[in-house]
């Protein structure tokens, strides 16, 4: 049966994709599995980094089911399947603890998209990255053409989304959208994780923050993530909290705690 698996590896959780038998695409019960783990690792504290990887296939992931999505009437596809799916790729990509995608094999629609919300992304060097919507009357519905605009730019999207184009590893790393090209991109993703993970959780979460509001990517949020850890750390914080308990006007500091 699909599924996607959390897996924890010490300080480094493994997030899998299983759906061999469909080319690890990705089922409705799948799509939804995605935000409740999310919840997991952001409660976990001892977890410092995410690996996604997939089951071994053909593809790291050939996009979404279209047996599940091609049954929906119009309005639920649009509001259930692509809504929902835009929705829990944003929330991943939004994960305060850094990840990994190890792309051991071709990334295509969906996957691609799934891949993309990633914070580094290593690659197989047969691997290829594609938007084959238009081949079946759709257009990309997970962020393809909007977060993908930012990490590979306008014109290899449209190669990708107008034309069902293929891009190599050796194109996708040109254009950065890949760290390194390997032969076991699991293995050198779990190396890298480890790495992430004997670095300050702290300043790697806060870096990403930091990069993630410079990219644009859900920058008001990030924005206020920021602000307020500068202002929790006060007695104007624990004095505020204090007045409102005792109902009484507050006497504020302005220093540190």
């Amino acid at each position: 049966m699909s599924a996607l698996h959390l897996i924890r590896h010490g300080a480094v959780a493994e997030l899998k994709l299983d759906n061999p038998a469909k080319l690890n695409a990705f089922t409705l019960e799948m799509l939804r599995a995605v935000e409740p783990i999310c919840d997991e690792l952001e409660r976990d504290p001892d977890i410092r980094a995410v690996v996604i990887t997939a089951e071994e296939s053909k593809a790291f992931c050939a996009g979404a089911d279209i047996l599940e999505w091609s049954e929906l009437e119009p309005f639920d596809f649009a509001r259930h399947w692509v809504r929902e799916g835009h929705r829990v790729f944003d929330r991943l990509a939004r994960l305060s603890k850094p990840t990994i995608a190890a792309i051991n094999a071709h990334a295509f629609g969906g996957g691609l998209e799934f891949a993309a919300t990633s914070d580094i992304r290593v690659m197989a060097p047969k691997a290829t990255l594609a938007l084959p919507e238009a081949s079946v009357g759709i257009v990309p519905g997970w962020s393809g053409t909007q977060r993908l605009i930012r990490l590979l730019g306008e014109p290899m999207v449209k190669e990708m989304a107008l034309f069902g184009r293929r891009i190599s590893a050796d194109r996708a790393f040109a254009a950065g959208f890949v760290a390194e090209i390997s032969d076991d991109p699991k293995a050198l993703a779990f190396e890298m994780a480890g790495k992430l993970a004997g670095k300050s959780a702290r300043a790697v979460e806060v870096a990403k923050y930091m990069v993630h509001a410079a990219a644009g990517e859900d920058r008001s949020a990030m924005i206020e993530a920021l602000g307020a850890g500068m202002i929790s750390p006060t007695e104007d914080r624990d004095e505020g909290v204090t007045a409102f308990r005792e109902k009484r006007k507050p006497n504020f500091s302005g220093k540190e705690t």
